[in-house]
């Protein structure tokens, strides 16, 4: 049990990535804050207990759990999000930044700046005040016991490494992610925050169900990947999971691909 006494905060925790790493944290025994604007899982996703919510899921499996409903983009949302985390459990020790969007595949020239505005938004914005306000709280706070004061894991992409086919938004907004985790990484060692962000590729999530389901688009998905399979959040939600515990004290700055060796190639 990795995070006994530790209270994380899970943005985007209904579904998909963000509700395997809330169920994954709260198995290891942290106390989680579940955020999304809506609180039900989406129901085309490939989870199980879909029609449970997952703060809910967390307490049938003996876990403490609650749900604070939040739009990341605004910064009075975020800065309310850290609060009550704070009211309810009495500090913050770990902030997953998972909450994210992803349009329709469109070129630059097809795509539009209200397209543009909504990705920057959610996607860089919205990690950009989950690290600024969990900062603050964690400076804020006694450290713990080995003088650490907290760890923040950024949910990037892939496409912040490598370009993406029609996805100039989402690729732009990815590799914002990675350099704001690099920087703030530098920024906060000192006070022994660590910040890292991993990097997914392809995965089977309700986002892109659709795609799946058409045997012909997942074929050329799979053929992408090095890995003979298409990855699953339970790959995600390991690896978040490492690095937001003592097993990774001395990792910060690093962004750690979770492709099947996709960006490899």
């Amino acid at each position: 049990m990795r995070f006994i006494d530790q209270v994380a905060i899970v943005t985007g925790s209904s579904s998909g990535n963000g509700r395997a790493i809330a169920l994954a944290l709260a198995a290891e025994g942290a106390r989680i804050v579940c955020s999304d604007l809506v609180q039900k899982a989406r129901p085309e996703g490939f989870e199980a207990d879909l029609d449970i919510d997952t703060d809910a899921l967390i307490r049938k499996q003996g876990g403490q759990a609650v749900y604070v409903k939040a739009d990341v983009s605004k910064a009075a949302d975020v800065e309310n999000l850290v609060k009550q985390a704070v009211e309810h459990f009495g500090r913050l020790d770990v902030m997953i930044n998972n909450a994210g969007v992803c349009i329709e595949l469109k070129t630059i020239v097809e795509e539009t700046e209200a397209d543009y505005d909504l990705t920057m938004n959610v996607n860089t914005k919205g990690v950009w005040l989950g690290c600024k306000f969990a900062i603050t709280q964690m400076l804020k706070q006694p450290p713990r016991a080995d003088g650490t004061r907290g760890r923040i894991v950024n949910v990037s992409s892939i496409g912040g490494l490598v370009g993406l086919a029609q996805e100039p938004s989402y690729c732009a907004s990815k590799g914002a992610v990675n350099n704001l985790t690099r920087q703030l990484a530098v920024d906060f060692a000192a006070e022994k925050i660590n910040v890292n962000a991993i990097c997914p590729g392809f995965l089977a999530t309700a986002m892109v169900r659709q795609e799946l389901d058409d045997p012909k688009i997942k074929a050329i998905l799979e053929s992408l990947t090095p890995w003979p399979r298409i990855g699953n959040v339970q790959d995600v939600a390991k690896a978040v999971t490492f690095l937001a515990s003592d097993d990774a004290q001395w990792i910060t700055g690093s962004l750690l691909t979770v492709d099947g060796a996709y960006t490899a190639q």
